[in-house]
């Protein structure tokens, strides 16, 4: 039996998933050729990376005609500065809500000014700024909506008029949003979509009106979209696997219906940690992520103890991050319930024997 993959990414995938992508390497479409040795240009790819960016938009419900949906390199932190590079012409906001908003801040500066409108920095990122005021004399606002070395999650987004930019890398595709809220939105794949090498963009096309400055073609969203994001060898693999997770979640029912899975096996998970008196969540409670939860032992002497039980449980990546410690249980859309259960028996399991 597999492990319990609680990873915060590179991610679990689905069986099914990983059994498809395995058939495909060794003979694509029963072509007798691998789907990594077959050119990226073919019908048969071609219609495999259409059919994830047509996914994309069915599945966030995003209208065709003004959103495109694009499949990049890079990974996020590629679009930490791509975001920049292409709209801040003068000034931009950023909400800092953990060290994967702090990067992004980071290569922003490099093009222009920037406002930090709010921050959780001073609470240990432990939860997520309120009651700030995006101002309206900038490019865009910048927010991160789920952190995974946290655990802390936007639960709402701010009214704003100026263009809405989200990394929402860790917890895409995990709940129901207003998706037409946000101008644009970038995920690195490894976190809830599919194996690492591949990037989703999702940019309103309107944005790129907004461009001024002349931008090298491989950081231009308007290259990507005038090549149906085709303009470099696309990663074949990661682009495959992740129309597959894509189809799989449309299969089952789409966001509405993993949106309460989803929130079944975090409720499960906070449950324990607030009844069993050995362990302290680390997030504001109304803030707490459902895709990432982060915790710690009230007593450090049962780490040891802990660790050896959750391994033999078979359960693996929960090891908080190195930045911070603890634990992190994350999960993503293809983590089982019952994967969840295993860990809450042994979390109870090390309250009965402590």
């Amino acid at each position: 039996m597999k492990k319990h993959n609680f990873s915060a990414g590179p991610c679990i995938l689905p069986e099914e998933v990983l059994q498809k992508a395995s058939d495909a390497v060794v003979n694509f479409n029963n072509d007798n050729l691998s789907l990594i040795e077959i050119s990226h240009r073919s019908k048969p790819f071609v219609d495999v990376i259409e059919r994830g960016r047509s996914l994309v938009l069915e599945l966030l419900n995003l209208n065709k005609t003004e959103y495109t949906a694009l499949f990049l390199h890079g990974g996020a932190s590629t679009q930490f500065l791509m975001v920049a590079y292409n709209f801040l012409n003068k000034k931009a906001g950023y909400l800092n809500t953990g060290t994967w908003s702090s990067k992004a801040i980071k290569e922003a500066k490099l093009f222009g000014e920037l406002i930090e409108v709010a921050s959780s920095k001073d609470n240990s990122f432990n939860s997520i700024p309120k009651d700030y005021t995006v101002p309206t004399d900038i490019d865009y606002f910048h927010c991160t909506s789920n952190n995974t070395i946290y655990g802390t999650q936007m639960k709402a987004f701010p009214e704003v008029k100026v263009p809405l930019i989200c990394d929402m890398s860790s917890d895409i595709f995990s709940r129901e949003l207003n998706f037409s809220k946000f101008d644009l939105i970038y995920a690195g794949a490894q976190k809830n979509m599919g194996p690492a090498g591949t990037t989703l963009v999702v940019v309103k096309n309107e944005l790129l009106n907004n461009i001024t400055r002349e931008v090298p073609s491989m950081l231009s969203y308007k290259t990507h979209i005038e090549r149906d994001s085709m303009f470099n060898t696309p990663s074949v693999f990661s682009v495959y696997v992740s129309t597959l997770t894509l189809e799989w979640l449309h299969e089952l029912g789409g966001i509405p219906f993993i949106e309460k899975v989803n929130t079944k096996k975090a409720d499960l998970l906070y449950g324990e940690i607030d009844r069993n008196p050995l362990f302290k969540g680390n997030v504001v409670t109304k803030d707490r992520s459902i895709m990432n939860a982060t915790f710690t032992l009230n007593n450090t002497d049962l780490q040891e103890k802990f660790n050896a039980m959750w391994k033999e449980a078979d359960i693996n990546g929960i090891n908080g991050h190195r930045s911070v410690g603890g634990y992190r249980a994350s999960m993503y859309n293809a983590l089982p319930l019952y994967s969840v259960q295993a860990l809450v028996d042994v979390m109870q399991e090390l309250e009965r024997t402590a």
